[in-house]
């Protein structure tokens, strides 16, 4: 189970997380929800060390992750999809896997496994990450980030820009994933997609969590939707 307890965070004098406290559990996917600037992916960046916390604390079963640098959660079996991918334009398909299969020990045939949830990216093991689609790099991002076997993988705007089959597959690879006890934490914004596949949806409002609902109660014309997600 992922943990937050009290997380204050931001950039120097800017304070973007008040007081943030939620969990992702296992084998559920917790959506996270607000308006642009609410705070969601400085929040996905302090569980991956990316930003360091100012206060409070992040855990992975009572394991502290706040005072470790981002190599160090990645190897604790966080795996992190970043908003708009990140990948390394020069390496290959296959150079990108093995970048995410160096991070922690691993089974063997794991790559394989990940392939069998993209066909596509098996076809495409030689060619150079930055000429793919953009479709074929989200997938290569899930897929170097499925290399660490996470046992939370955070998702921030995967589908962004994305055609509706690749969004389709998404879905169904973060369903596979939830069915084998990960705890996916998504950023998304499309209300249809999170009440399809959430189990919890947290909204945030400058910065704080203002409101955790499970999925089943909410509507595309809830209350803390129109409040929180509304213009």
């Amino acid at each position: 189970m992922l943990q937050l307890a009290a997380v204050e965070a931001g950039y120097g004098a800017v304070r973007v997380l008040r007081d943030v406290s939620l969990t992702a559990a296992a084998g559920e996917i917790t959506c996270i929800m607000g308006r642009n600037g609410a705070g969601k992916s400085t929040l996905v960046q302090v569980i991956m060390g990316l930003v360091r916390a100012d206060a409070g604390t992040v855990t992975l079963d009572g394991e502290p992750l706040h005072t470790l640098p981002a190599h160090l959660v990645a190897r604790r079996g966080v795996g992190y999809v970043p908003q708009g991918r990140r990948l390394f334009g020069p390496l290959t398909v296959a150079e990108t896997l093995a970048v995410g299969l160096m991070t922690r020990p691993h089974p063997p045939g794991l790559r394989d496994r990940v392939l069998d949830l993209f066909p596509r990216l098996r076809d495409r093991l030689d060619q150079v990450s930055s000429t793919l689609s953009g479709g074929e790099q989200q997938m290569l991002a899930i897929a170097r980030a499925l290399c660490l076997q996470p046992r939370v993988l955070l998702l921030d705007e995967p589908g962004e820009g994305l055609q509706p089959s690749m969004l389709v597959l998404i879905r169904d690879v973060v369903a596979r994933l939830k069915s084998e006890g990960v705890a996916v934490l998504l950023v998304e914004h499309r209300v249809e997609a999170v009440l399809q596949i959430a189990d919890q949806v947290v909204f945030m409002d400058q910065g704080r969590v203002a409101a955790a609902v499970a999925a089943r109660d909410l509507h595309p014309q809830s209350a803390e939707i129109r409040q929180y997600l509304g213009v």
